[in-house]
């Protein structure tokens, strides 16, 4: 059964043969998310669970530049209040937290940049395939001088350790498909964005072909095995890098295309 495309041009939606596919569309932004963005994946998921006929999921991005490079530093110009911070946190936990429990696995077709919530997104899914030119991580650190979601930081422990969270961060590096690969940030590499897409479509079917019970049990038992902080449990974190100078400044030189200068306030 094939669904019609949905689309509201930034995110692209369909399903052909019980593969449901994701397209994050804005390449001339890097596929920077919107919230947009954010909430329709959210209601894909949750329409993708209520439908038996879906087997699998594959998210990916426009072009070979990005899968995507985290949220688009425009909506944070609205932010006033630690409310906006708390809000915004929500949104992330809630949407993330809705992708990661999709009934069916999900699979990142990774090209390019996979940064931020990017690499959140991307850490929610169940299988991350790459290509030679797959960079990943959260370089926060050196651009905005804000934090990761609770929820986010669980997954990344989750899926290296704590020690290698700590160093992707602190070191706010990209690391290149190898590296991902051997850290398993990374399932499989892949050599170009072509053979990436058929590899994310085999790998669907693949997987469409198995037992789905099988599958949602496994799935759901990892996910309990974790224990994910809970927004409450990081809210003063949240707030401290939030609601700080070094946040103003560091979305004001991003934005202005240069280095920030950090007061530690």
């Amino acid at each position: 059964m094939n669904a019609p495309t949905t689309t509201n041009e930034d995110l692209l939606y369909s399903v052909t043969d019980g593969i449901a596919r994701i397209t994050f569309n804005r390449p001339q932004a890097r596929n920077a998310m919107t919230f947009a963005m954010y909430d329709r994946m959210a209601e894909i998921c949750q329409e993708i669970n209520a439908d038996r006929s879906i087997k699998a999921l594959i998210l990916t991005g426009a072009g070979d530049k990005a899968f995507a490079s985290g949220t688009d530093i425009s909506q944070f110009r609205a932010f006033k209040s630690a409310q906006d911070a708390l809000d915004y946190e929500a949104r992330i936990d809630r949407v993330l937290g809705t992708l990661e429990q999709c009934r069916v696995p999900v699979i990142a077709a990774i090209a390019g940049a996979c940064t931020g919530g990017g690499a959140g997104i991307a850490a929610c899914c169940d299988l991350r395939i790459g290509t030679e030119t797959t960079r990943m991580g959260f370089p926060i650190a050196r651009t905005l001088g804000n934090c990761l979601s609770m929820s986010n930081i669980s997954r990344v422990v989750a899926l290296v350790g704590p020690a290698r969270t700590k160093d992707l961060i602190f070191k706010a590096r990209l690391v290149e498909a190898p590296e991902a690969l051997a850290l398993g940030l990374l399932n499989e590499v892949v050599p170009d964005v072509e053979t990436l897409q058929r590899r994310a479509e085999e790998t669907a079917k693949l997987v469409a072909s198995h037992a789905p019970l099988t599958l949602e049990a496994t799935k759901e038992a990892v996910r309990r095995i974790r224990r994910t902080l809970s927004r409450e449990e990081g809210e003063d974190l949240i707030l401290k890098a939030y609601m700080s100078e070094d946040f103003r400044e560091g979305m004001d030189a991003f934005l202005n295309k240069r280095a920030p200068v950090w007061k530690g306030k």
